[in-house]
């Protein structure tokens, strides 16, 4: 655990880094921008993430391709991973989430996966941003993903656990003293749509703005920057719009990364020790 959301060091230990902020179904575009990345030969040495970007980054860091990653989720619905619950601390329970991720994980620890993970959560009793990257695994992901009211809360080692997005939705900080370069892919645009007046799109209307607020002095941090303000229209219920919702993280991040191409940006990121 870490505790100061930064993993201490003097030396930095990895190249590159990639920092996956949270979205919910908009998520699904953090395939999209690994499998373009894996096109420009640009493999993380390290992964940052918070809810959706913390499953899209274990699942890969556990050895699933980005197509994979999106099959094995196109075949699901929002049912199958979230249960409407009568309301106490939550509207929705996440042991369907939870038994679906622990069937799909080969990583049982932080330690089993291939890539180096940081995870990003809330602690929420003691009102603090909390990063993991080493113990059991399951659990800080649900943790991350628990978004407040809608999810409850996750208790690990007696500690309650809510969405990290609460106070850093683009997890950048965490690995920023520890990679020479970070690319950031940031699936929550600082772009206002319309909503309806219902008890679940005011409360994620509210939640997306906390959410782009807290991401602003991150975004500012990564050395490349990917956005993509065409996923704004999908909520973070939109799982049956994955598919769409990947191609436009492909082709934005693809777009960027020609750019940098071209003004040999690429090259000098291969080239850094």
């Amino acid at each position: 655990m870490i505790e100061n959301n930064e993993i201490p060091s003097t030396v930095k230990p990895y190249r590159l880094g990639l920092a996956l902020s949270g979205g919910g179904a908009r998520g699904f575009a953090h395939a999209g921008a690994i499998k373009a990345l894996e096109e420009m030969e640009l493999r993380p040495d390290v992964i940052s993430g918070v809810s959706a970007g913390s499953v899209i980054g274990a699942l890969y860091a556990d050895g699933y391709t980005p197509d994979e990653i999106i099959d094995m989720f196109g075949r699901l619905s929002v049912s199958d991973l979230a249960e409407i619950t009568v309301p106490r601390s939550s509207f929705f329970k996440i042991a369907k989430f939870r038994n679906f991720l622990k069937k799909v994980l080969r990583a049982t620890n932080f330690e089993d996966l291939s890539i180096p993970l940081v995870i990003t959560t809330t602690d929420l009793d003691n009102g603090r941003s909390v990063s993991f990257s080493s113990g059991p695994l399951l659990d800080v992901i649900c943790a991350s993903c628990s978004i407040p009211v809608l999810f409850s809360p996750v208790n690990i080692e007696g500690v309650h656990y809510v969405d990290g997005g609460v106070f850093r939705n683009f997890p950048v900080t965490p690995i920023r003293s520890s990679c020479d370069v970070i690319i950031g892919v940031n699936v929550n645009p600082l772009v206002a749509k319309e909503y309806k007046q219902s008890i679940i799109d005011i409360a994620e209307r509210s939640y997306s703005f906390i959410f782009k607020s807290n991401s602003i002095i991150d975004s500012k941090l990564c050395d490349i920057l990917i956005q993509t303000n065409e996923i704004i229209q999908y909520n973070i219920f939109d799982i049956d719009k994955l598919r769409e919702i990947a191609r436009y993280g492909y082709q934005d991040t693809k777009e960027v990364l020609l750019q940098k191409r071209e003004s040999r940006s690429l090259e000098m990121i291969r080239e850094r020790k």
